[in-house]
């Protein structure tokens, strides 16, 4: 096996993979965990509080 085949295959296992993490991020399975997934920035932190100068603590 010389260098140019093993960089041909290894070309070609790369692009196999990306074509499965592709499909694997768009799959309707992985909709609504995903969908939680964007939402948790913008959800209320229980275990942070703002004092009266607007400056946020951990509680």
């Amino acid at each position: 096996m010389n260098l140019a085949t093993f960089h041909a295959w290894w070309t070609v296992a790369l692009v196999v993979l990306f074509i499965g993490i592709v499909v694997w991020a768009y799959s309707s399975r992985r909709k609504t965990e995903f969908d939680a997934a964007a939402r948790m920035p913008l959800e209320d932190d229980e275990s942070m509080t703002a004092d009266s100068s607007g400056e946020v603590k951990h509680v």
